[in-house]
């Protein structure tokens, strides 16, 4: 739970209303589903080099996100004010897209970077 609580290097994404976050995250790109979220958390996985190894040859770097709140999901897994963990990260773009190998989550707002066990960040549910 410490993981999920205040503490952390700060980090900002856009302030944005929520129809505008929308409406910049299905222009981006698409035809990839994503995700508007609010109070994240950035999370620098700690983990094994033979695991950290097998991600990097699949194109994954050792970072995952949380979010406490999510704004909207293309696809309806979550609805409005739900959480949310995502797999790990494939690229970082504009200073505010978090994309996965699936999903494209548009960070908003104030967030947090923490490091965890990867053990620690696979637990949260």
């Amino acid at each position: 739970m410490e993981l999920l609580d205040e503490g952390g290097i700060p980090m900002l994404g856009p302030e944005l209303a929520d129809e505008e976050a929308i409406a910049r995250a299905r222009a981006c790109q698409p035809v990839m589903s994503f995700c508007v979220v609010r109070r994240w958390i950035w999370i620098d996985l700690e983990m094994p080099e033979s695991v950290l190894a097998e991600l990097q040859r699949t194109g994954r770097q050792p970072v995952m996100l949380y979010a406490h709140q999510v704004v909207f999901d293309s696809l309806d897994r979550c609805r409005p004010g739900d959480w949310i963990r995502s797999t790990p990260l494939v690229a970082f773009r504009q200073g505010c897209f978090f994309e996965t190998v699936n999903t494209r989550y548009l960070l908003l707002g104030r967030g947090v970077r923490k490091s965890a066990q990867l053990s620690t960040g696979l637990r949260i549910f």
